[in-house]
């Protein structure tokens, strides 16, 4: 396997050691090198390039986000992956099309996470349509950006909306009408508060439905065990896609 080329950047020895180290522990095949300063790693860079950096974002001089608008302007930029003690720059880390956003102490399970998304970032000139075709989610302090082409359904449920995969669940503080809008190609309207993945639809059933004890229709999904309930309005543009129209 071709290691990894990483270049560790924060003003403190400390951590970079604890990186350092870290890295050695994953069981991944890397080559590490280490800078003081975004200076530093600008220089570093210029005389080798790296697959990603790992980019504290609190240090003296320029921060590790001025840093990163940097890197992009690099003629081979790397995958930038932020590392803080504070989580409170998620959203703008993720603004700047970060890999991902580790917060320290960073801990050995949640570093191999990081290194096995950098195995599978797109070819260089694709990130920026992968970070297109993906919903950020942030939940307690930690944000992760989820594949549209994972997502079986958005689902409203009071303020949030519920966005289902075929391992696990999150919650999105967003608008169901605005994520209708946005992404027409890929979802489906099936009822009031139910987006269904049109790529994941399999088959219409009869269903009692709950909303006035009446005979309806449910919506079997690919990879997940529930079903969607039809409502009358959507159920002839459901039909039609799974016809395939």
């Amino acid at each position: 396997m071709t290691p990894l080329r990483i270049l560790v950047v924060d003003d403190e020895a400390l951590a970079r050691a604890r990186l350092l180290a870290l890295l050695a522990d994953s069981g991944e095949a890397v080559r590490v090198r280490e800078a003081a300063s975004a200076a530093e790693a600008l220089a570093a860079l210029g005389q080798e390039s790296a697959d990603a950096v790992l980019l504290d974002i609190g240090m003296p001089g320029q921060d590790g986000l001025s840093a990163a608008a940097a890197l992009a302007a690099l003629p081979a930029p790397p995958a930038v992956v932020f590392v803080t003690a504070h989580a409170d720059h998620a959203v703008q880390a993720f603004d700047l099309e970060a890999v991902d956003y580790l917060t320290k102490p960073v801990r050995l399970a949640r570093l191999q996470q990081t290194l096995a998304k950098l195995r599978r970032r797109p070819p260089a000139g694709q990130q920026g349509a992968a970070a297109a075709d993906s919903l950020l989610i942030q939940d307690r302090g930690r944000a992760e950006r989820v594949p549209l082409g994972e997502v079986r359904y958005l689902k409203a449920e009071l303020k949030y909306v519920t966005v289902r995969t075929a391992q696990r669940s999150y919650i999105l503080d967003a608008s169901l009408a605005d994520l209708e809008s946005r992404y027409a190609r890929q979802f489906l309207r099936v009822h009031r508060n139910a987006l269904a993945a049109r790529a994941a639809l399999r088959a219409l059933e009869r269903s009692d439905d709950p909303d006035d004890g009446s005979e309806g229709w449910a919506l079997r999904l690919d990879g997940v065990p529930e079903r969607l309930q039809v409502s009358r309005r959507q159920l002839a543009a459901v039909r039609e896609a799974l016809a395939g129209g």
